[in-house]
């Protein structure tokens, strides 16, 4: 319904049509598009696995197409953004029907897998891992991955208009969340003998520090940040970053962590998670 929409939307509006598609020919493009994506998509509906697999392939191969497109020409830019969200709903939707669900522990396989850390470690090594984990992650998740996201957002000219407060407002919020993801990590690796990482997760359940007043700080630190950064750097589309990744870590990979926790710590973690909230503090 949401790409029928958008088609008539580019249609009988010079202004969708020219934001979405650029230069590009509206009719060649929808003689693919509406029977792979839209007919596919409301075939899928009804169930048929093959058009869903359909549908979702295509609206990922659309989506790449265009951000190359709009990356080389700065044209079609919110079409990029359309379709990548079209892509992802259609990737959900695709697990739904070949699954009937989203298969989330796929994301803790592998490397990624939940570990306790080697118990024998020094409590200095589990602190410097800890740190030094810190420091990669900071800069890719809250420098690299930003600033590309505000280049690919001035290049395909969806940049929006900032308050010149906001800037310092973003300055005081990423050194109060700072503070707080430091305070939890180190909290955490010294209490706790392990790192955040899943690979080297703590030995003991950790309940000190900011621990005390939210379950998990360090995400809420981590969201905070990035909200931040956005602010700082004016773009709407970092913050929609760092909400998307809120929202993944809390329906994807919080529920996994805290299967594992309570499978790890019992009855000590469920009194835990009974007394203490996962995002709002209290005191």
């Amino acid at each position: 319904m949401a790409g029928l929409a958008w088609w008539i939307a580019v249609f009988l509006s010079p202004a969708v049509r020219t934001a979405t598609l650029g230069s590009l020919d509206p009719i060649a493009v929808a003689a693919f598009d509406v029977p792979l994506f839209v007919i596919g998509s409301a075939v899928a509906a009804f169930g048929m696995r093959a058009a869903a697999v359909v549908a979702a392939g295509w609206t990922g191969i659309v989506a790449v197409a265009l951000a190359g497109y709009a990356t080389i020409t700065a044209e079609a830019g919110w079409g990029v953004l359309t379709m990548l969200a079209a892509t992802a709903c259609s990737g959900v939707a695709l697990c739904f029907v070949m699954l009937g669900r989203v298969p989330t522990e796929l994301i803790v396989r592998g490397p990624f897998a939940f570990r306790p850390a080697p118990a024998r470690r020094h409590t200095a090594a589990h602190v410097g891992a800890t740190l030094g984990q810190m420091a990669l992650f900071w800069g890719f998740f809250l420098g690299l991955l930003p600033f590309a996201l505000v280049w690919l957002e001035q290049r395909w000219a969806v940049s929006l208009p900032f308050h010149p407060m906001t800037a310092p407002a973003g300055v005081v919020v990423l050194l109060l969340a700072s503070a707080l993801g430091v305070s939890s990590a180190v909290t955490m690796s010294s209490r706790g003998s392990g790192t955040p990482l899943p690979s080297a997760m703590p030995n003991h359940l950790v309940i000190a520090g900011p621990y005390r007043w939210v379950r998990n700080p360090m995400a809420v630190a981590g969201i905070a940040q990035g909200l931040a950064v956005g602010l700082i750097l004016g773009s709407w589309l970092v913050i929609v970053y760092a909400v998307f990744g809120s929202l993944l870590w809390n329906y994807a990979v919080r529920p996994l962590e805290e299967a594992d926790l309570e499978d790890r710590f019992g009855a000590e973690f469920r009194q835990y998670r009974d007394s203490v909230r996962c995002w709002i503090p209290r005191w």
